[in-house]
């Protein structure tokens, strides 16, 4: 966990006040409504599956421990075999994602569909949830009949879902016994998950109910049209006015170099970052947590974004248009700049097709400070199972170690590409690169990827150089990641209230920066924000990590 120095906590708690100053302060009742003690305060702490790498093709660029990922410059020419036979039984098996792809073609016309059932030796029926409808969904889901259950459901991260916490402890497979220490042996692949991921993805009462989505640590990232902003002056090692000016120099007729999709807050990870601010919460030496949204730092990167709004920065509907649509206005250059997850590297690349160079941005620097990056939940969401009898859950386990596969491997390879031939062909340096039906059968449309998955490491087919670009920007950055202190930790208040209190502080935010409201508007809205709960939640956070450490 992050720790703070004594002059940024009381730098933290000039600009929060009182009420965050010590945890026995915090003295609001925190009662559990609608489910049982999801705390790991007090409880048994299952042990963290025990990692087990799996042996795979050495990396061109070598991962760090400190976060950088593995970089492959060229596909693997020797793919191994993870998995020693076919996982399932014949039986069917329903599964229900997040998707942030167009639907996929019906399985009976699917051909990606079919080899993966082959190899899994099971049926899929997929409900498949578009990412603006999977909040309504998983509450109807949630609060349905236990026995209409999916048997796999992918927890996405992407949302606070009311009560989710409750909702597992009740519903899903404890999933201690079969993965919990040395018992994860039995499922290589999903012992080849580093432990980050399952810290990350956290505990519930003590014990172990999902499979975490391994992700890499650098989170939002500001991407970049490369040319667009060296053209208008962008250094290496620049300040905050610097991007004021770079941004202002390259805005103009109907080119903006700034562009936002609703909901992101005009970029608010990056910039928050940018400004060393605490990434939703912070934790201090002595186990006090403490809420970005009363600290200074926060308060300023809201006021900086204000500014490059009114300067005319950013493209006119950034509170309006969505992130499909942005992305669209990012490739064909008419804004300059917008924040995704780092993991949209390779869209990103792939989708530019040589009429643009992609780029992670580095961050500025605020008042000689170098800038922070958001660092990312290690978990993107996980993976949890209706409760069955041991036998069904050892096969839907099964399916997941295949699913997990690690980079270089033949299940890899059907899981990202399809079938050889049919979905895709080889470059001449062995990349995948997919054919007219891979473009349309493959695991964004039909998201395999969201049920289980390998550690993530840096290709990108046939592009070597990109590789080489981002794992030289990850030394850089890595370093100065911001974590969030609540990564893997339970709330109760934040289960029941969390997703209600973020949207009070997000419109407020929002509104600041589009400027419908006065800056001094965002003190009142921490103060309600902890009234109505904030409060109680970094109590609750500080038991939890005083009984995770």
């Amino acid at each position: 966990m992050p720790r703070m120095s004594r002059r940024t906590l009381l730098r933290s708690m000039a600009a929060g006040g009182a009420a965050v100053s010590v945890p026995g302060l915090l003295t609001a009742c925190s009662s559990e409504s609608g489910g049982g003690d999801v705390s790991n305060a007090g409880k048994k702490l299952a042990p963290w599956p025990a990692y087990r790498p799996t042996k795979g093709p050495r990396p061109d660029l070598a991962a760090t421990d400190a976060g950088v990922q593995a970089g492959y410059t060229s596909y693997p020419s020797d793919l191994v075999k993870s998995v020693s036979r076919t996982p399932g039984d014949g039986s069917t098996v329903r599964v229900m994602t997040v998707s942030f792809g167009t639907p996929p073609k019906p399985a009976s016309q699917n051909r990606f569909w079919a080899a993966v059932e082959k190899a899994l030796g099971v049926k899929i029926e997929y409900t498949i949830i578009s990412q603006a409808d999977y909040q309504k969904k998983m509450a109807t889901v949630m609060a349905g009949d236990a026995d209409a259950l999916p048997d796999i459901i992918n927890m996405f991260s992407g949302f606070t879902l009311p009560r989710e916490a409750q909702f597992v402890q009740r519903r899903a497979q404890d999933l201690t016994p079969y993965l919990s220490g040395d018992a994860v042996a039995d499922y290589p692949n999903l012992a080849n998950i580093p432990t980050h991921a399952w810290r990350d993805m956290g505990r519930i009462g003590g014990r172990i109910y999902g499979i975490p989505l391994e992700r890499p640590l650098p989170g939002s990232t500001l991407w970049i049209n490369q040319d667009m902003f060296a053209d208008a002056g962008m250094t290496e090692g620049w300040t905050g006015e610097d991007f004021t000016a770079v941004a202002r120099r390259g805005t103009r007729g109907k080119t903006y170099m700034l562009g936002a999709a609703t909901g992101s807050l005009f970029g608010n990870g990056y910039h928050s970052a940018a400004h060393n601010a605490p990434q939703s919460w912070a934790v201090t030496e002595n186990g006090t947590f403490l809420p970005a949204a009363a600290d200074e730092r926060y308060k300023a990167s809201i006021a900086f974004r204000a500014q490059l709004r009114k300067n005319g920065s950013y493209h006119p509907d950034a509170t309006s248009i969505s992130q499909i649509d942005l992305t669209t206005l990012y490739y064909n250059g008419t804004v300059g700049s917008m924040q995704d997850g780092f993991g949209a590297y390779l869209p990103k690349y792939r989708e530019s097709k040589g009429r643009m160079t992609p780029a992670a941005a580095l961050p500025y620097s605020v008042g000689g400070e170098p800038g922070g990056i958001v660092a990312a939940r290690r978990s993107f969401g996980y993976t949890v199972l209706k409760q069955a009898k041991k036998e069904r859950v050892e096969l839907l386990l099964r399916i997941l170690d295949y699913l997990a596969a690690p980079f270089g491997s033949e299940e890899w390879e059907l899981v990202h590409y399809g079938v050889e031939g049919v979905h895709f062909t080889r470059a001449a340096d062995g990349s995948p690169e997919p054919t007219r039906l891979g473009e349309v059968e493959n695991n964004t449309n039909l998201p395999l990827k969201y049920l289980a998955e390998g550690p993530q490491v840096l290709f990108v087919p046939g592009m070597p150089d990109a590789v080489r670009a981002l794992h030289a920007w990850q030394r850089k950055v890595v370093p100065h990641a911001v974590r969030d202190a609540s990564f893997g930790l339970q709330s109760a208040t934040n289960n029941a209230q969390g997703a209600t209190l973020k949207t009070l502080l997000d419109d407020t935010a929002t509104g600041i920066i589009a400027g419908r409201l006065p800056l001094s508007e965002w003190d009142a809205a921490v103060r309600k924000w902890r009234s109505r709960g904030g409060d109680r939640m970094a109590e609750e956070y500080a038991k939890d990590y005083a009984a995770n450490t």
